[in-house]
């Protein structure tokens, strides 16, 4: 088989990459392990995406938005951060025009099911598109003229362009021979939405108790889904609860700050681990999605910036292809690197150490740990570079 682009992966950012590449004339062929009945009917996952005002407009312009379940887009009004057993809260209001932030909430909240499902529809009806799906890839080729995609099934795809979007685990990327820088945390999270009592007020609230982060995230008013990270052991405590025993224990946990709680849908698991790639391309190849960058959950920028790559690629392609130039061409890839690379690098940096420092039980840090937020919370220009951050919108 002969295409222009092979995609590894139909998740969210590779079936973004799909619809974006809209109307720009290359055959592209979507490689992607499950089936294709999985893909086109995306089951609920537990996760739900904290989506800045940036992609939204992302969406909107793709079409993506215009297919998220209209009752199903949560507003995230404003955050707030504790630490320990401390009484100390540093929040990150509602943002205010006047304060350079033309937002009227932080951003907002859709489970990750319905956002593969809108991407999903929005790339299935593309032109020009194979899909081949149930198979994986055994092996990558790579020379001056093409490179070559060897699929479990025993099929050869000769290619321009291989973009790997196959998770932070990706095989394509160790086939393209981009190292990545990987930090396995040693904890387990645990996502599941629960009902309450007491209203959550749209606000999120990140908890980095002693031995375990909780994190809420507000759907309904009456409505929260709970991220758990704790260490291996205690996640499997945890997932030994009945709902009931592990409702209880959430109230504990929250000194019953929603009130009584119930359980209202299956806890799903993950092992949480951080990936950032080296490099964003390599000779006729290039990563997107967690691929490039799989981030700690606790900034919920993973989609985020999953699409800002798969958006920025997909224009410069565009572009290339317009003019009859390479579109593996590496002067293309190095610009698309180097522009992903200055988004995403002090972000995910960023975020490992301060998460390192707020999972920090020792004495020292903990006075740090209290001492930082209070410095944060005093400082309203690190705030509002942290809130504009959270909602993709700049001054």
């Amino acid at each position: 088989m002969q295409t222009d682009i092979v995609v590894v992966g139909a998740g969210p950012a590779g079936l973004s990459l799909v619809r974006a590449l809209s109307g720009s004339g290359l055959n592209v062929a979507v490689v992607e392990r499950q089936s294709y009945a999985t893909i086109a009917k995306p089951a609920y996952d537990g996760r739900e995406i904290a989506l800045t005002h940036r992609s939204q407009a992302l969406m909107q312009q793709y079409g993506l938005w215009q297919h998220l379940p209209e009752g199903e887009i949560y507003p995230l009004r404003d955050a707030k951060v504790v630490s320990g057993a401390s009484d100390f809260t540093l929040h990150f209001p509602q943002p205010k025009a006047e304060a350079g932030l033309i937002a009227e909430q932080l951003g907002f909240l859709v489970s990750n099911h319905n956002i593969r499902q809108a991407a999903f529809n929005e790339a299935e009806p593309v032109a020009n598109v194979a899909w081949m799906t149930g198979v994986s890839v055994e092996h990558i080729q790579v020379d001056d003229g093409e490179a070559t995609v060897a699929l479990s099934d025993g099929r050869h795809i000769h290619t321009r362009l291989v973009i790997a979007a196959d998770s932070r685990f990706s095989n394509t990327r160790h086939q393209l021979g981009i190292s990545a820088d990987s930090h396995d945390y040693g904890r387990t999270v645990l996502v599941f939405r629960t009902e309450h009592e007491l209203s959550n007020e749209h606000t999120a609230f990140e908890c980095f108790h002693y031995g375990r982060t909780l994190a809420l995230l507000p759907l309904q008013t009456h409505l929260t889904n709970c991220v758990v990270t704790a260490d291996h052991q205690a996640a499997k405590r945890l997932l030994a609860l009945s709902p009931a025993e592990l409702a209880r224990d959430i109230e504990r946990q929250l000194n019953l700050r929603l009130g009584h709680m119930r359980v209202v849908s299956e806890v799903h698991q993950y092992p949480l681990v951080g990936v950032h790639a080296r490099r964003f391309q390599a000779k006729r190849g290039a990563l997107i999605g967690d691929a490039a960058v799989g981030m700690h959950p606790v900034t919920a920028h993973g989609f985020n910036l999953g699409l800002e790559s798969a958006c920025s690629l997909a224009e410069l392609l565009q572009q290339a292809a317009a003019k009859q130039q390479d579109i593996a061409a590496p002067s293309l890839l190095q610009w698309y690197e180097m522009k992903h690379m200055l988004r995403t690098r002090p972000l995910y940096h960023g975020t490992h150490a301060m998460v390192s420092l707020f999972t920090n039980d020792a004495p020292p840090a903990k006075l740090l740990r209290h001492a930082v937020l209070r410095l944060s919370n005093g400082l309203p220009p690190l705030k509002k570079a942290i809130a504009m951050q959270l909602t993709g919108k700049w001054a």
